[in-house]
């Protein structure tokens, strides 16, 4: 790090402390960990969309409104007398020489697998934790834990060996899914669903996409095509609810050619 982005750091910090201090800013001076969250989260999915467009100015932005939300986390938990951001530094500096002995130590990773299995391996040691599935955030989106998840099982060496045996099972599900619609059963329909999304999710992984990214384009895909075929219709003149499926068909296979 620079002499100069240490001083944009510091700078930051010394923001922060006077946007909450005697004479600062009374919005600022009233929030808590509690009130920032909504902000947070709104701030890291934001963060994804800059990434996911490959908008580097965006991506630039976010990534600054996002360590004003540590530095404003850290400064509240200061004046609470809970921690400091020195503290959470510390923290993550020996974090990462602990969970990288292929890197700081003399454990080896030949392979990005390898070295995600030390650190996972690492993690579930130093928090003392009772299954390797621990430690997934409940809040987090279901495609996400779905996938992590898998992940954690896979690294603990519970994972199939092979692609051709993921597609087995998301026939066997898809199956199960016919044979519970067929059947009526509204419960053992919704527990099928499940399965047959998790098996997709599952195949995400062993081809490293990840399933939330993955979804999320195909409903700005849709939304696009969506809004291409009410923009022709009123072109003609017409309101959606006057056209019928096979205009509609038309309009999106027109869309599609478009590439919206």
């Amino acid at each position: 790090m620079t002499k100069r982005t240490e001083d944009s750091f510091l700078r930051l910090i010394k923001i922060v402390q006077k946007l909450r201090g005697e004479n600062g800013c009374p919005w600022d001076k009233e929030q808590t960990h509690e009130s920032l969250l909504p902000y947070f989260l709104e701030e890291a999915y934001e963060v994804i969309e800059g990434v996911e467009a490959g908008d580097m100015n965006s991506l630039k932005e976010e990534l600054g409104d996002i360590l004003l939300h540590v530095i404003f986390q850290a400064d509240i938990a200061k004046e609470n007398g809970e921690f400091s951001i020195k503290d959470s530094l510390n923290y993550v500096n020996e974090k990462l020489v602990k969970r990288h002995p292929h890197v700081f130590g003399d454990k080896k990773a030949e392979a990005a697998f390898h070295a995600k299995q030390n650190w996972e391996s690492a993690k579930h040691k130093e928090n003392n934790r009772e299954s390797r599935l621990d430690g997934v955030p409940i809040s987090l989106p279901a495609l996400i834990t779905a996938q992590r998840l898998q992940e954690k099982a896979s690294y603990a060496g519970f994972d199939w060996e092979k692609i051709d045996q993921v597609w087995e099972k998301i026939n066997e599900e898809i199956q199960e899914l016919k044979d519970a619609e067929s059947d009526k059963n509204e419960t053992h329909i919704e527990e099928e669903i499940g399965d047959v999304i998790f098996s997709f999710v599952n195949l995400a992984r062993f081809l490293n996409v990840s399933a939330e990214s993955a979804l999320r384009k195909t409903n700005r895909k849709f939304t696009l095509r969506f809004k291409a075929v009410e923009n022709e219709l009123k072109k003609l003149g017409k309101e959606i609810e006057d056209s019928n499926l096979t205009e509609m068909d038309e309009l999106w296979n027109k869309a599609k050619k478009m590439d919206c």
